[in-house]
């Protein structure tokens, strides 16, 4: 029987999503290395839709938490949350992603995906390009623990992308989806529970058992 090698299971099975980072700089080739795990993705029509955008200066890792955290806000009093509890949690993302060594923001553009005359083709295209993101993403998530360092994927650019274009300059034909928060952890967290595979996984049909 051929098993999966038990490094690479060991590896996905331990990385965390981590929030808290030492006040440590990530060297630039380090981060190259991470962004090679991300290129060597797959991706639908090897269309590559991905686009990074690094963002380490001080004041404008700021500036775009502020943005993003402005946007939040006026969502929460939509929902009902109090002030005290809005005040809160607008503090709490300003400090995390303002303390992460690094953000990195993820977009897709669909320059080089299909570009078909009917809307539904349009939007299964913008799907597989967003899927492809996601797979990129996740090599990066892996590359970065495998070397040492944290990070945490969040979808707070999909709330606010017109505000985190126009503070990073990113054109109108490209689609933040997702910010990552890179550094050397000051924390590790405990694993979250996993549904076991008799929950999530069929055979031949839907609730068929294995």
């Amino acid at each position: 029987m051929v098993s999966l090698d038990s490094s690479l299971l060991d590896l996905i099975k331990k990385r965390r999503s981590v929030k808290s980072y030492q006040p440590k700089k990530v060297p630039m080739e380090v981060l190259l290395n991470i962004l090679e795990a991300a290129r060597w993705a797959p991706s639908a029509h090897n269309a590559q839709p991905w686009r990074f955008t690094l963002v380490v200066d001080p004041s404008l890792k700021r500036r775009l938490a502020d943005a993003m955290a402005e946007e939040w806000a006026e969502d929460l009093v939509k929902d009902g949350v109090s002030p005290d509890t809005r005040e809160r949690l607008i503090e709490a993302s300003i400090d995390r992603f303002t303390r992460a060594p690094l953000l990195l923001i993820a977009s897709i553009t669909m320059e080089e995906m299909n570009n078909y005359p009917d809307e539904e083709r349009r939007k299964f295209e913008h799907l597989m390009a967003t899927q492809s993101l996601a797979a990129a993403i996740q090599n990066m998530l892996l590359a970065a623990h495998s070397i040492g360092l944290g990070s945490c994927w969040f979808c707070a650019p999909l709330f606010c992308q017109d505000r985190v274009r126009r503070l990073l300059g990113i054109p109108g034909n490209v689609e933040p989806q997702a910010l990552i928060t890179l550094g050397y952890p000051s924390e590790m967290p405990d694993p979250l529970p996993r549904k076991p595979l008799g929950e999530i996984v069929y055979k031949n049909r839907w609730g068929g058992e294995l």
